[in-house]
């Protein structure tokens, strides 16, 4: 169990962590979700004992990573934003350098080295230096490195940054295997990243925690009001706002012509459905109804929310 009590890192006058708390749970994937310049980065990097936090704590299984860096680094595999990769070795060549400087015993070495090939996938390029390869297989390489000594933690810093879909796709998978051995904690600002892999998510915003949840939970928490989008003809802007007189609780929130179409958006509490009562007026006025689609609360909803004011902050 990875634990963290006000953890606060601060530079001069600018706090980039904020005295944050959170629990990361054995074999759970978290999501640490966040815009730039929130403070991902940098909490990553005092649990990872790379950085020493200003005040507060960071613990694991109860060992506090100032008071005990050695022995917690050989339990954190790190893969961090920018992969730091030496292009001019082969890639067998820097699994092997990265094994020894994590002490791996050289008589263990070859079966760990079989065990990443496989896992991350690097078999056909296990003998090409790194600077030939395509971004998805340096992304492998740097998740290789990362887990060679079998760490019992893995965080991973923006781990798809300017992969193509389909890499990315490849990469999601290799995180949804390593996690179901591994702690995984893994950070982005891209919202479909953390849907597709975390169990929990934790979004952070100007050095401060402002949610912490499953995606459903947080999606649960915001979703006060359902949005319904409509295409209509033969719809006067007159008939539509009528709407409201129908139904109390229902917001017309946009009108807008397109060709002889009209696209409004109308929202309501969930606690009611009015979609059968507006078909039925609609019918009455002769309208005709081209497409009606509700439009749930969705990850970016919430992350922008919680996010879009006061900006991304100042430190990463």
């Amino acid at each position: 169990m990875i634990r963290i009590e006000k953890l606060k890192k601060s530079y001069d006058t600018v706090d980039a962590v904020k005295g944050i708390d959170f629990v990361v749970n054995d074999g759970e994937i978290l999501g640490f979700l966040g815009p730039n310049g929130a403070g991902k980065t940098t909490t990553l990097r005092m649990i990872t004992s790379y950085l020493s936090p200003t005040e507060g704590s960071v613990k694991i299984d109860d060992l506090d990573v100032t008071e005990n860096s050695e022995e917690i680094r050989k339990q954190i595999g790190y893969l961090p934003e920018h992969n730091p990769l030496y292009d001019d070795m082969i890639v067998y060549d820097f699994l092997e350098f990265v094994s020894k400087a994590r002490q791996i015993d050289p008589k263990d070495f070859p079966v760990r080295l079989r065990e990443v090939i496989d896992l991350c996938g690097l078999k056909k390029v296990i003998h090409r230096p790194i600077k030939e390869l395509s971004k998805g297989f340096r992304q492998r390489v740097g998740l290789a490195q990362a887990i060679i000594h079998d760490p019992k933690i893995l965080i991973l810093d923006e781990p798809t940054t300017g992969l193509d879909p389909n890499q990315i796709a490849e990469i999601r998978e290799l995180i949804k295997a390593l996690g179901k051995e591994k702690t995984v904690i893994i950070s982005s600002h891209i919202l479909q990243e953390i849907q597709a892999v975390a169990d929990r998510t934790i979004i952070i915003n100007n050095g401060d925690i402002v949610a912490d949840g499953t995606v459903e939970e947080l999606m649960s928490s915001f979703q006060g009001h359902t949005q319904l989008e409509m295409e209509l003809l033969n719809a006067s802007d007159e008939d539509i706002n009528a709407l409201t007189s129908i139904e109390d609780s229902i917001i017309i929130n946009n009108i807008k012509q397109k060709d002889s179409v009209k696209l409004i958006k109308v929202e309501y509490p969930n606690s009611i459905d009015p979609r059968e009562t507006i078909f039925d007026y609609a019918n009455t006025k002769n309208w005709k109804i081209l497409e009606m689609s509700r439009h749930k609360v969705s990850l970016e909803d919430v992350f922008r929310n919680l996010t879009v004011e006061g900006g991304a902050g100042d430190a990463k």
